[in-house]
């Protein structure tokens, strides 16, 4: 093989499917956060250049203590956009956790950080403890937002935890930092799992896709078998992803992805899925 032809065929590896093209439907963000009072601004102007029409804003699993303040003020400032979610700094504190919801009127609660391997964090999801605040979720009839990175025991608790409380819907962060074969097997059996595609872009590993790449094939072929089982997030959180550009880039790079779907695939995971998880329009 020539080094001409090997760059031809690699060139056509990475990328898109030819003429495919970018998602154009309605757009609602799964999960995002904001690291102060004012980044919510740079956000919002993004999803007006992008026609994102929601954004659920999560707490950071209690490592900032003003989220639920930050979150109140960029619903106060945009409640059109923004669609809050309850933050959960201790998942013990389910009274602080349900005042949350009520002076937030929150859609859903998280994140939850569960397992966390870079800042230690590993906690059993089946526990008494946690699954207080599962049932507070199904009382509640709200989603609970969780980041739980998967190995195989972690994936034991889990199934636990979502076969213990059948009526609590459980989204799994970033696709549980997983591969699709587990996120397959948890999907088959338990249907208050919902996953969301968040964080999964070209500035994180394990991702979807590069920044200009295809969608990957095992996660399309997934997605496209289960296509209500899945929520797109886009994921900033740190005050570098709120620069302009860069949102730029991550709204544009979700559009193009999105686009690599079958159309009808492509707006349950893009909105239709997260309307009805949230209750909005």
């Amino acid at each position: 093989m020539t080094l001409a032809l090997a760059l031809v065929l690699l060139l056509a590896v990475a990328a898109p499917p030819a003429g495919a093209a970018d998602y154009t439907g309605p757009l609602i963000d799964a999960h995002s956060h904001v690291p102060n009072a004012t980044a919510i601004n740079a956000y919002a102007a993004a999803a007006t250049r992008h026609n994102v029409s929601k954004v659920l804003l999560l707490g950071v699993g209690g490592v900032q203590k003003d989220d639920a303040a930050w979150i109140a003020a960029a619903q106060a400032k945009y409640p059109d956009l923004v669609i809050a979610g309850a933050p959960v700094a201790n998942p013990a504190a389910t009274e602080r956790v349900e005042s949350n919801i009520d002076q937030l009127k929150a859609r859903a609660m998280g994140e939850v950080h569960v397992r966390q391997i870079s800042r230690k964090i590993d906690h059993d999801p089946s526990d008494a403890e946690f699954q207080k605040l599962l049932e507070v979720a199904a009382r509640r009839r709200l989603p609970v937002v969780i980041h739980d990175e998967l190995d195989t025991r972690a994936t034991e608790r889990l199934a636990r935890a979502l076969s213990a409380q059948p009526t609590a819907t459980v989204i799994l962060a970033h696709a549980g930092e997983s591969a699709p074969p587990r996120i397959e097997a948890l999907l088959d059996r338990h249907p208050n799992l919902v996953v969301d595609l968040s964080g999964m872009h070209f500035q994180r590993k394990p991702s979807l896709a590069s920044e200009h790449g295809p969608l990957d094939a095992d996660w399309k072929a997934l997605i496209e078998k289960k296509p209500d089982r899945f929520v797109f997030g886009i994921d900033v959180w740190a005050a570098r992803l709120f620069e302009p550009t860069m949102l730029d880039r991550l709204m544009k790079w979700a559009r193009r992805v999105l686009g690599e779907l079958k159309p009808d695939v492509a707006e349950m995971v893009a909105y239709r899925n997260a309307a009805t998880l949230f209750g909005v329009k």
